[in-house]
Formats: structure tokens, sequence, C-alpha cells
């Protein structure tokens, strides 16, 4: 039997209007300081329907945006919206945010990742207005800041290099840059990574933020960027091998909108009574495959055996 709360969740959900406020607020309890990202918009959303020249339905194709705590250990999804023709990510990601910040008030984080979708003037004033700081994937937008960026950052020997596990890092980090018009910001800090893998392969990338140097040094930032990939990871890679995120049983958008929070709700759950409340004593912590595994030897019934 469905809680109440859920069940007017439900029966809402199939009113006219889409809910605007997600059906679950986490809670955290036994986390031992309070989470300080709040991540990521990522694609993945309204319904829009595949025809053949006959006009008869092929199949569909679903968009939604989802944001996450991310960079604790623990990631956690909070919200996702579904977006069609007419809306794009970046206009779903703008409201994600204010409403998640909203729901949860400004002192839940402290910055917001984001892929380079997001380095738009305001999307980052936005973040700021909100009173947190924001760590954005600098690409060819803005394109003056991405080949000033490079034209500095290429003709300069690394200004930290520092092994990060198996890799060597090499990182260049400066505050200086000039916005650009419509940027509510007095400098632009640039972070340039390249990172060397042992099999030889390279991987760089560059960042921007409104992070000040003297409160979050160059390998933080490091650290912050790379954990926008957690919602990739453990958030829609999980969600859609492990939980049935791309299972649907059928395409009416508020019901698919139920479908999605409630799979939100349930990995959120489990990932904080394993993870948690599960960590206790001085024993490993426990994958989600192997606490499975447990679970059906608990319930198998226990071998006799035959003494004769």
């Amino acid at each position: 039997m469905l809680p109440r709360a859920t069940e007017r969740a439900i029966r809402a959900s199939r009113e006219p209007q889409k809910p605007q406020l997600p059906l679950f607020r986490p809670v955290f309890p036994t986390i031992g300081r309070p989470p300080t990202s709040l991540v990521a918009e990522i694609p993945s959303g309204r319904r829009l329907a595949y025809r053949n020249q006959k006009k008869e339905i092929i199949g569909y194709h679903h968009k939604l945006a989802m944001i996450s705590v991310v960079g604790t250990g623990l990631t956690l999804p909070l919200d996702v919206e579904p977006y069609g023709p007419g809306d794009s990510e970046y206009s779903v990601g703008r409201r994600l945010l204010r409403r998640t910040v909203g729901y949860t008030g400004r002192r839940f984080a402290d910055y917001v990742v984001v892929d380079g979708e997001f380095s738009r003037a305001p999307f980052l004033d936005d973040v700021g207005d909100l009173g947190l700081f924001v760590v954005s994937r600098l690409k060819d937008n803005p394109p003056e800041l991405f080949a000033a960026a490079q034209k500095r950052f290429l003709r300069q020997p690394p200004h930290q290099v520092f092994r990060q596990r198996k890799d060597r890092v090499e990182i260049w980090d400066a505050d200086d840059f000039d916005p650009w018009e419509t940027l509510r910001w007095e400098t632009v800090r640039v972070i340039f990574y390249r990172q060397h893998k042992p099999d030889g392969k390279v991987f760089d990338a560059f960042w921007l933020t409104d992070f000040p140097r003297r409160r979050v040094g160059s390998r933080e930032i490091f650290r912050i960027a790379r954990s926008r990939w957690e919602i990739e990871n453990q958030g829609f890679n999980d969600a859609k091998n492990r939980y049935g995120f791309e299972h649907t049983c059928h395409h009416e958008p508020n019901s698919l909108l139920v479908v999605w929070l409630l799979i939100c709700l349930a990995l959120t759950v489990e990932r904080l009574y394993r993870l948690r409340h599960l960590h206790r004593g001085t024993h490993t912590l426990c994958t989600a495959i192997d606490l499975l595994f447990l679970l059906r030897l608990s319930l198998s019934a226990p071998a006799i055996a035959d003494s004769s």
C-alpha cells in the first residue's frame, strides 16, 4: 500500500498540469558534512514520436535533464524534468537549478558544475544570484575567451604537475581573463588540464569558474571538474542499466515523469541505505550487486546436513 503522500503525487500527475516540484526531498542524516555540490544538468525528453511515410508512429524519443549531488562520495539525483520540441536542455537546466535551490535552500550546496552548454552569461549569472559558485566546461562558447585561453596556455609550461593515481596531470590556471560583454563578472578564471594515461592516451579540457584562487586551488578545481562525470556514470548509466530508467510502459508525459522521479527516489534510498546506514564497523563498503547476493542468500532456506 502506497503512502498517502505518494498517492497524492501520482493522482496529481494525472492532471493536465505538469508537476513543478520534485516528488521527494532527500534527507542526509548520516553524512558527516553537508553536500558541497549541486550538479549538473545533463541531457537524455519530452515525448517525440517518429512516424513513417504513412504517418504511423514507429517509435518515441524522450529527452530529460537531471540535477544531482556529486563530489561527496555519494551521488544522489535530486530532480528531473523532461523537455521536447520548442524547449532545450539549457532552458530546462536553468529551471531545474532555480527550483532545486529554492526547494533545498542556498546552504545545501557550495557550487554547481556543468558542461559547456551552460557556459552562457544568463546561466552563470543565475548561479551567482543564487549564492553559489560555478565550474563550467569551456569549449568554443564563448569563442573569444576560449581562443584567448588557448593562445596563452598552449605557449606556457604547466603551472603545476602532479600524480592522480597512475596518471600524470599538468595544470594551467589564470584568473585575469576578461569577461564577455553580457557576463556580470569582473574577471574570469580559466583552468586548463592535460591528463596523461599510462597507456599513452592524453585527455585535456578547459574550464571556467568564479571561484577565487585564494579559496580553491587548481587541484581542487580539477577534482570538481572531474566530478561532473558522476552524473553520467552513477546517474544516467546506473539508472538505465540497473533501475529500468529506459523501460517505458507507455508514453503519457505525466506518467513518464512520475516513473522517472520514483526511480530516482529508489536510487537515492538504496544508496543512502547501502553506503551510509550499512557502513558501520570496520567492514568495507558493499556494492549493489554484492548486497543483492547477500540478500538472496539470507532469503534462501538453510541447508540441513544429513548426518545419517
